[in-house]
């Protein structure tokens, strides 16, 4: 779908023909840029605004295919720029990708939307009303554009900081249940959400480069304030992955210890009920000639020394915490 065209001059919207290839001869006579805005564009939708701008055969072929990495290439003066969009979903603790595809000339800029992703409907609205932002041209629009999605990451790692310290809270409350399938699952979430937005440096480290030189020098600081953003994302996304991590390893280690106190619960069981079983194993056997049999006082003493062993047992145990 086509969302919105418009051309832009001296940092303000222009009234502008609906002609595509009309807008850009435009911004290329009188200066200015024109941005095309698409949001899961049909393959006619795509070729109407391939055929206008001839684009590069190979991002052409990008484009259509999605699945792209977070990259920046350079076809002969275009610039295509991709950058992963993500969404959380609280209700089914799930991290949710999309793509957002930015070919930029010197007089014109395309984003492309695939899958799951905020409008840019208010980031064309809070850059209009900046025109001093907009007067610097495309690469205005995607540093825009990408400090937009780079607020959604932060967003996103604050909501996923607050799942793992519930989680962590849970492991160490003191319950005998384990958390080891719900801890794994927002780790494979925080891994999603840390390959989403890693490869998104080297692509700003290279626009803010002085090798680049396709970006305007006056564009390249705000980029750099945002690459600073992205890597406080990144090592939040790091330390989370870290910390789920250990606490995973926190609570198969209660598992163990929990085991292992159950282990020795019973074994004291076992150990108390063994001492009264012995001795009445050997007082049951069928032998003529025993000790005590005949003697009137051998059956209290009998059951005073079961008792007595099994006090005592009973005491070691206690005092080793084993009961």
């Amino acid at each position: 779908m086509i969302v919105d065209i418009a051309l832009y001059q001296d940092g303000e919207r222009v009234t502008a023909p609906s002609d595509i290839s009309e807008q850009v001869d435009l911004a290329r006579n009188n200066g200015g840029f024109v941005w095309i805005g698409l949001a899961e564009p049909t393959e006619e939708e795509f070729d109407h605004v391939v055929g206008e701008l001839n684009f590069h055969p190979l991002a052409i072929e990008d484009a259509i295919s999605a699945k792209q990495r977070p990259k920046i290439e350079d076809y002969a003066g275009l610039t295509f720029f991709v950058i992963k969009t993500v969404f959380y979903d609280e209700l089914k603790s799930e991290i949710t990708t999309g793509e957002l595809m930015c070919f930029v000339d010197k007089h014109f800029i395309v984003t492309v939307r695939h899958g799951e992703g905020s409008p840019l409907t208010t980031v064309r609205h809070d850059l209009e009303q900046k025109p001093e932002q907009l007067r610097m041209g495309p690469f205005a629009v995607l540093h825009a554009v990408v400090d937009r999605v780079i607020d959604g990451y932060t967003s996103i790692a604050n909501e996923l900081e607050n799942d793992v310290i519930n989680i962590e809270s849970k492991v160490f409350g003191g319950n005998r249940k384990t958390y080891s399938q719900e801890i794994y699952f927002l780790k494979r979430e925080v891994i999603e959400y840390h390959h989403a937005i890693e490869p998104l440096i080297l692509p700003l480290q290279k626009i803010t480069s002085d090798a680049f030189t396709s970006a305007p020098l006056e564009i390249k600081p705000f980029f750099r304030d945002t690459i600073d953003h992205l890597q406080h994302a990144n090592e939040h996304a790091a330390g989370m992955d870290s910390l789920l991590t250990t606490v995973l390893q926190a609570d198969l280690a209660h598992v163990q210890v929990r085991q292992n106190e159950d282990v020795r619960r019973i074994s004291a069981w076992v150990a108390l009920a063994a001492g009264p079983t012995m001795v009445a194993g050997i007082y049951g056997m069928n032998f003529k000639y025993m000790p005590e049999l005949e003697w009137k006082f051998g059956y209290p003493i009998i059951l005073s020394v079961i008792g007595l062993l099994s006090g005592f047992l009973f005491y070691k145990f206690r005092k080793s915490n084993w009961l």
